[in-house]
Formats: C-alpha cells, sequence, structure tokens
C-alpha cells in the first residue's frame, strides 16, 4: 500500500493572542508580520494546517538569538515533539517575548527568531521572526510592514 503524502499549509503567522497550553484553543491571530517588537508577553509564530499525517511524528524547534536566563546562561534552542492528532490538524508553533535576565531586559530577545517544524527528516514548515526593539518597529511600521 502506498504512503500518503502529507498535506501542509501555513494557516497564519504573526502575533497571536495569549495561548494557554494546558487549552485545546488556538491562540487567535491579532497581525499578521515577520517582525515583532520587542514587549514582554508578546506571543508570536505560526499556525500550520496538516492533513493525510495522522500519527506521523512532528518535530519542532525555535532557534532563538542567545537569549539569557536568570542564571546569565544563554539558553539552547527549544524543541520537542508530538504526533500528529487527526487527518486535519491546526497546530501552533509559538513563543513570547520574555524578560528572563534583570540586567539584560529585553535585548536578548531581539535578532532573528526561526521556527521549524520537521516530519521524517524533512523540513515541512518554517518562519523567521525578527525581533526588533520598539523604535526599530515604529520605523518599519510608518513604511506598511
Amino acid at each position: 500500500m502506498a504512503k500518503r503524502t502529507p498535506i501542509v499549509e501555513i494557516t497564519s503567522y504573526g502575533t497571536y493572542s495569549h495561548w494557554d497550553a494546558s487549552s485545546k484553543e488556538l491562540p487567535k491571530i491579532t497581525q499578521f508580520t515577520n517582525t515583532v517588537t520587542a514587549e514582554e508577553g508578546v506571543e508570536f509564530g505560526f499556525i500550520v494546517n496538516i492533513k493525510k499525517a495522522k500519527g506521523s511524528l512532528l518535530n519542532y524547534c525555535i532557534y532563538h538569538p542567545g537569549i539569557i536566563n536568570k542564571k546569565g546562561v544563554v539558553l539552547a534552542p527549544f524543541d520537542g515533539e508530538i504526533y500528529v492528532r487527526s487527518n486535519d490538524w491546526d497546530f501552533y508553533l509559538g513563543d513570547t517575548v520574555q524578560l528572563l535576565h534583570p540586567v539584560d531586559g529585553l535585548e536578548s530577545n531581539l535578532g532573528e527568531w526561526r521556527m521549524e517544524l520537521q516530519m521524517q527528516g524533512k523540513t515541512i514548515a518554517e518562519k523567521t521572526f525578527n525581533v526588533v526593539g520598539r523604535d526599530q518597529a515604529q520605523f518599519w511600521k510608518q513604511r506598511g510592514y
């Protein structure tokens, strides 16, 4: 029997309402964007719809720009795995801008955040977000981005 090829589509990306990991509800999109203003608590990422892949193992990874924790140590990329729960499944991959190091402030959050989903060793979806300081965000917003 031939193996079905999964159908993967990024349905939204950008900033979202607060996400509760214990809830079955996905966060709601607030703005489609690849540029995120570094404000504490801002939720960003993407939602992907996966069809014809129930039971397949999905690997996810978030590469962040050297966030420093409370102990002053740079955090490793955040990764994990989850099984696709149905043949028409929506999955949210995202993160939140956080103030983890009191001296550094939000500075270690600035830069490129790459979020990636893989299935059977192949990248099936990825997005890169540029987290910028408030002044730089206003510059780009005035230009329509």
